[in-house]
């Protein structure tokens, strides 16, 4: 099979996933396992030596098993999903993400000397409909907005290069509902997700989102109506419940985008909001390590030692074939030992915020280059950019991966000799006062990996 697909073009391999997709759509669980099985044939057309005949043959050992607990999740998640959107999200996400786009990027980076993202996280605008504390977005108001045009700049020139994941954050990504619908019908081939407080999903959108198929929705909820709403602000907890159950009624994809807290981290993660989240239809999830970011942030907020360790045990845990929890979670700051550190700077995607400035990270507000007056390429092999490039990783210890929160003296470093700017919708925070706030966390936390990897003393 992975011989006769590579003489396809791109145009007849596209259609001929599609017509296999169909057909798999149409069969019970137990008779999608074949095409899983061709599926991990393909894969080594794309991806070649990249994985040892071994890796490839476990793969497929995973899809044959009766009882693997991942296979189970997926024929669960394809089942409640919309025909429409489960065929478009496993073409765009699964063949020209995954498959096609990973093998494009990865020759561009040998082509151009530099990083090329596997996605590109963009603001449609600054404006939001809340003010969740410590959120340096709340405080921006609706001072600058992306165009149409340079929202479309964006996706085209990030297909050039082998993207086809692309997600928006803001501000409120639905406060400019009209043209995200747009750009998603004009760009039927690469995946959307939308970072949204949920306030503005309602019937009208769900049935538009699930006519183009290519939107999915991470929604921001952190525990229990108290613990979420005291961040939030009163009523947000049942809007967000609402939502959910809007989208499962419509067969539409959606996770969870939780910011972890000192004062949030066990209602985040306990049995109880799993369940909930189970029940209303949420079958994955982004946690984010909660960041000082600006200078009205709250480092208050930054989670313990204790606590961070906590994140990272019971995450384990949900992934583990132990639990039986069928939520999947992945965490930003604690993953990292998976994906060989830092992604950020464009290595495994970058952030363009609303006022165009090409910033390495979401968290990171520091740029060379402005997508208004720059193309992407030239944003990558910008200063800053190729500082990350030189740089990655910041550190041997993948769970100490952040060149801001667990490495400062590395993002003064690049910041400084980069000649970076402060790209602060707010007001403008100087390096040395973003990375002063993470000093002591860096230190305590680089402390404690330490000490729990020295052997105990005999007392």
């Amino acid at each position: 099979m992975g011989e006769l697909f590579q003489t396809f073009s791109h145009k007849a391999q596209r259609e001929a996933i599609g017509m296999m997709i169909d057909s798999v759509l149409k069969k019970t669980p137990e008779k999608r396992r074949e095409f899983y099985l061709r599926i991990a044939e393909m894969a080594k057309f794309f991806f070649g030596s990249e994985f040892t005949d071994e890796q490839y043959e476990n793969v497929k050992a995973v899809i044959k098993g009766d009882k693997s607990r991942w296979m189970q999740y997926i024929d669960r998640v394809i089942t409640e999903t919309d025909p429409h959107i489960a065929k478009t999200t496993l073409l765009n996400l699964g063949y020209e993400a995954f498959l096609r786009g990973t093998k494009t990027i990865r020759s561009n980076r040998e082509k151009y000397g530099c990083n090329i993202p596997w996605l590109i996280l963009f603001d449609p605008t600054s404006a939001c409909n809340m003010h969740c504390k410590g959120c340096w977005s709340g405080t921006y108001g609706r001072k600058y907005t992306l165009s149409y045009e340079e929202m479309d700049k964006i996706v085209t020139q990030g297909k050039e290069l082998g993207v086809y994941l692309y997600m928006m954050t803001g501000g409120e990504p639905l406060v400019r509902k009209a043209d995200v619908l747009k750009l998603a019908k004009e760009h039927r081939d690469v995946q959307f997700a939308l970072y949204t407080n949920s306030t503005l999903i309602d019937e009208e959108l769900c049935e538009e989102v699930q006519k183009v198929g290519n939107i999915m929705f991470l929604l921001s909820i952190e525990g229990t109506p108290e613990t979420n709403d005291s961040r939030r602000g009163e009523g947000h907890y049942a809007a967000v419940l609402k939502a959910m159950d809007l989208l499962r009624e419509h067969g539409i994809l959606f996770g969870t985008s939780i910011c972890y807290t000192r004062e949030n981290v066990e209602a985040v993660t306990s049995d109880e909001f799993y369940s909930l989240l189970m029940e209303k239809g949420a079958r994955f999830g982004f946690y984010f390590h909660y960041m000082p970011v600006g200078n009205s942030a709250v480092p208050e907020l930054m989670p313990t030692v204790e606590q961070r360790q906590y994140m990272i045990d019971r995450i384990r845990y949900i992934r583990s074939e132990e639990s039986g929890i069928e939520f999947f979670p992945m965490d930003f700051q604690n993953d990292g030992k998976y994906v060989g550190g830092c992604i950020a700077g464009g290595r495994n995607y970058f952030h363009i915020n609303s006022a165009g400035d090409a910033e390495p990270c979401v968290f990171i507000h520091y740029s060379n280059a402005n997508i208004k007056d720059s193309s992407i390429l030239e944003i990558l092999q910008s200063p800053l950019f190729m500082a990350y490039h030189k740089g990655q990783p910041f550190n041997k210890d993948h769970l100490r991966p952040c060149p801001m929160l667990e490495n400062p003296d590395c993002l003064r470093e690049m910041v400084k000799e980069s000649k970076a700017v402060s790209t602060d919708l707010e007001s403008p925070e100087e390096v040395e006062h973003l990375c002063g706030k993470c000093d002591d966390y860096a230190e305590s936390w680089g402390n404690y990996l330490e000490e729990e990897r020295t052997p105990a003393r005999v007392s």
